[in-house]
């Protein structure tokens, strides 16, 4: 049975939009409908998307069109119109550009494959990044958190804290910041490990951070195919980013990269102060999301997140 969301949706009919928004209104309890109105939504940006390509192809034909031409005239443009309009729709319904795909791995809690251009850290100018996914929420066990050694095999957030814990601890002393503050952001930028970039060979780069390789960078790389926005539009591209040996030397870098970078000067002046340091962070460009901040402060204030590093910083005083 055929259980695309568009099949033999019609272009016209409003009902379809309403739909959409009485699954949208179901999801907050119903992770099923989340993940319907989701992939739903998806397909109508695609249709949209569609349709714009379609007339601009239009647009741009015009200039050769016989002005005198019965097939120019006023009500052929009207149907053509219609035409195309419901073709957009035929077309997101076959995923044909595989474009709600893209936005449904972007924005689904589980959702992997893809890295959003805007988490990617260069020394350039980030205006035109767009953050476009939310990481996984938290999931915890009854497991008491244990420190281990460098990997982003994380199984749960409670391995990705504890891996991060001690080398999160020295690098912060460089600059004064709670190391709470380093993981929470690591969190978001990984999906609690879960989306760390790979290399080449399928092992780690071990970027918790996603900062990108450019040309100052002297070490190893990692390739990735990342959802870009170039004038409005999303656009596939292969991106580069810094591979590290270890957990250890991402951290550190993290820090060497703020402290090099002199538009982060504010924010290091204000590490006694988490959420005044974010801010700040946010407001010298290391993301355009204006969310992102308070997606970090978020991670912050989850009981679970402070239950993790009250049960290591026990262990550490045992």
């Amino acid at each position: 049975m055929n259980t695309n969301p568009l099949d033999n949706q019609n272009f016209f009919d409003l009902g379809d939009l309403n739909s959409l928004r009485q699954d949208a209104l179901k999801s907050g309890t119903d992770q099923q409908a989340s993940n319907e109105a989701l992939k739903k939504a998806a397909q109508q940006f695609e249709s949209i998307f569609t349709q714009m390509l379609l007339k601009s192809m239009r647009k741009a034909n015009e200039a050769m069109e016989d002005k005198d031409s019965p097939f120019n005239s006023s009500s052929v443009k009207f149907f053509e119109e219609m035409h195309d309009q419901q073709l957009s729709v035929e077309l997101a319904s076959k995923g044909n550009l595989g474009l709600a795909e893209l936005i449904v791995q972007q924005l689904a809690p589980n959702g992997e494959g893809y890295t959003p251009a805007s988490v990617l850290r260069t020394n350039a100018d980030l205006q035109s990044d767009r953050l476009v996914n939310d990481k996984a929420p938290i999931k915890t066990k009854e497991a008491v958190v244990k420190p281990s050694e460098q990997s982003s095999g994380f199984e749960d957030p409670e391995s990705f804290v504890g891996a991060l814990w001690d080398h999160a601890k020295e690098a912060a002393q460089k600059i004064g910041l709670n190391p709470a503050v380093m993981i929470a952001q690591a969190a978001l930028e990984t999906g609690w490990g879960k989306h760390v970039v790979s290399k080449a060979d399928g092992s780690s780069s071990h970027n918790l951070f996603n900062i990108k390789s450019d040309k100052s960078w002297q070490g190893e790389s990692a390739k990735k195919l990342t959802l870009e926005f170039e004038q409005g539009l999303p656009v596939k591209k292969q991106a580069h980013f810094r591979a590290y040996d270890s957990i250890k030397e991402s951290i550190s870098d993290y820090v060497d990269f703020l402290q090099s970078n002199p538009r982060y000067e504010q924010a290091l002046k204000k590490v006694k102060e988490p959420a005044q340091y974010l801010e700040a962070l946010q407001e010298a460009g290391y993301a355009t999301d204006p969310n992102y901040a308070q997606k970090i402060k978020s991670v912050l204030q989850r009981g679970e997140f402070k239950q993790m590093l009250t049960s290591l910083i026990r262990q550490g005083v045992n």
